[in-house]
């Protein structure tokens, strides 16, 4: 039988605003072992996690440490106008790979898939739906990591993918 977990939410750290002030994101999740919280969903804006992904929390700093990987990929996609358009091409298929649409609001979509659809196969369909011609990007929001000023891969994929 499978347990059931209270929903929660929390707010964790995910930047600072233009402005300079920070940006705080609110994430579904539940808690499956005391002070250990399982995403939902994959955030729109904090890096280096996805859904089923879990973390420990320190809800004084609103940062968190890694706990699991649970082998998703969080993928963004934005527009400068309305998205629906692309939504409509790009659910269906992300769905096809096993995917998931975590959140959708007028510019934004955020998505979720496991890592063993392939870099390939995701980034194909990307290269399909979103660009320049309808004014939208994408990008992994949990593939890179920032490092003395540039993005570099965080390679987490590897022991997964690794055959045994």
């Amino acid at each position: 039988m499978k347990q059931q977990y209270e929903l929660k939410e929390i707010q964790l750290f995910a930047g600072k605003g233009s402005d300079g002030q920070p940006v705080v994101e609110t994430l579904r999740v539940v808690e499956p072992e005391e002070g250990v919280y399982q995403l939902l969903q994959s955030p729109g804006f904090m890096r280096g996690v996805a859904k089923g992904d879990q973390i420990k929390v320190d809800h004084d700093t609103k940062s968190y440490t890694l706990v699991k990987r649970s082998g998703n990929l969080c993928i963004r996609v934005i527009a400068k106008e309305a998205i629906e358009s692309i939504a409509v091409k790009l659910v269906p298929e992300i769905e096809k790979l096993g995917g998931t649409l975590d959140y959708e609001n007028p510019r934004m979509l955020i998505f979720s898939i496991h890592v063993s659809c392939g870099f390939q196969a995701i980034e194909q369909l990307m290269k399909e739906h979103v660009g320049v011609a309808s004014q939208s990007a994408w990008f992994y929001g949990n593939v890179y990591q920032e490092t003395d000023g540039e993005l570099v891969p965080i390679n987490w994929w590897q022991s997964m993918l690794k055959p045994e």
